[in-house]
Parts: structure tokens; sequence; C-alpha cells
């Protein structure tokens, strides 16, 4: 049985944040601006094809995406701040 629980931390503290998920396939990274019980929205999306030094300000490659975004909550493995 689902359990929606209300959470103020994990990936709802970052809203408002650019933040990067790494998923199942792809990595995302964009501006969180909404979390709900199955997705997380990005604003000014890109997916990353190819990192570069994790230390550095830009992406080696990543794609805009042409608007905003919706990755599955189920399909993230870790996120964060990051670049």
């Amino acid at each position: 049985m689902r359990k929606d629980v209300q959470v103020t931390g994990g990936l709802r503290a970052l809203l408002g944040k650019r933040v990067t998920l790494f998923c199942v396939n792809y990595i995302y990274t964009g501006e969180l601006i909404e979390v709900n019980s199955d997705c997380a929205l990005l604003s000014q999306p890109a997916i990353v094809y190819e990192t570069g030094p994790l230390r550095t300000q830009k992406w080696k490659d990543a794609q805009n995406l042409p608007g905003n975004w919706y990755v599955q909550l189920n399909s993230i493995e870790s996120f964060g701040v990051l670049k």
C-alpha cells in the first residue's frame, strides 16, 4: 500500500535551487520548482550527456530541453546541488 508522507527535507529542501538529478538512465539539471508525490519539475532544464570534471562550473555536454521538464521520482538515484 502506498502512503504519502509530508517531507520537509530531502528533495523538497532544494526547491528554488539549481539541482542535478542522477537518474536510472540520464542526468538532468535545472531549477527545482515543484515536487509532488510522483514527480519533480525542473525549470530551465537540461539533459547532461557528458559531465566533464565534477568540480568545474560547466557541464562538458548538456543539452537544453524545450521547456519545463518533469522527472519521475522513482527513477532518481541521487540528487543535489552540483553545478
